[in-house]
């Protein structure tokens, strides 16, 4: 059994345990971390299978921007399943393990790497980030700009959801405050000066 194979084997049950842990914890913040190795680990094997762009590609945007991006959410918005008074050191110890499992995962791809293994020949003549390229800009160039388009028209309807008027909030108004004027909000007022009677013995 070659180490590419242990290690496909290995990562493979760290992926499905954190999988069932991502949907079997109480805690949310918890469930988060797990859901980054769980993005990681499958990155790595994307790695194995000489899928280099994908496993990239996974790890810049869901572990590197959208994980980390709820991760964060999750902890600053109270959503009544812990305190937030107990602070961030409460989720160290699961950080750290997640933390110490992805290195795990590194040294043994950097070990896969450095012995050399040969790759599996290559059917189209080049590497699979290049049939990858032509492949999206030639064969699925339309599928491709409607994914683009449907991702433009979620943030655009984002961000309108951020702007509409809700009732019974507080909400700026920043361009009626900059116009806004002393005179429009301070009266001066001037009245007769007044001396206290002096008390009577």
């Amino acid at each position: 059994m070659s180490i590419s194979l242990i290690l496909f084997y290995v990562f493979s049950a760290v992926l499905i345990a954190s999988a069932l842990g991502v949907i079997g914890v109480k805690n949310s913040v918890h469930a988060a971390l797990l859901l980054v190795l769980c993005f990681f680990t499958s990155a790595a094997l994307w790695l194995l299978l000489q899928a280099e762009f994908l496993a990239i590609a996974l790890v810049l945007v869901y572990v590197g921007a959208v994980m980390v991006l709820f991760l964060f959410v999750v902890m600053m918005l109270d959503v009544k399943t812990e305190p937030l008074r107990e602070g961030f050191i409460r989720y160290l110890p699961v950080g750290v393990v997640v933390a110490l499992v992805m290195l795990g995962e590194m040294v043994g791809l950097i070990g896969v790497k450095a012995m050399r293994f040969p790759a599996p020949p290559d059917p189209g003549g080049a590497s699979n980030t290049a049939w990858l390229g032509n492949a999206l800009f030639s064969q699925f160039l339309l599928p491709f700009e409607i994914a683009a388009v449907i991702l433009t028209v979620a943030v655009i309807a984002a961000v309108m959801l951020t702007l509409r008027h809700r009732t019974n909030t507080k909400q700026q108004n920043p361009s009626a405050q900059v116009a806004v004027q002393a005179r429009d909000r301070i009266r001066i007022v001037k009245m007769a000066s007044s001396v206290r009677p002096e008390a009577s013995p």
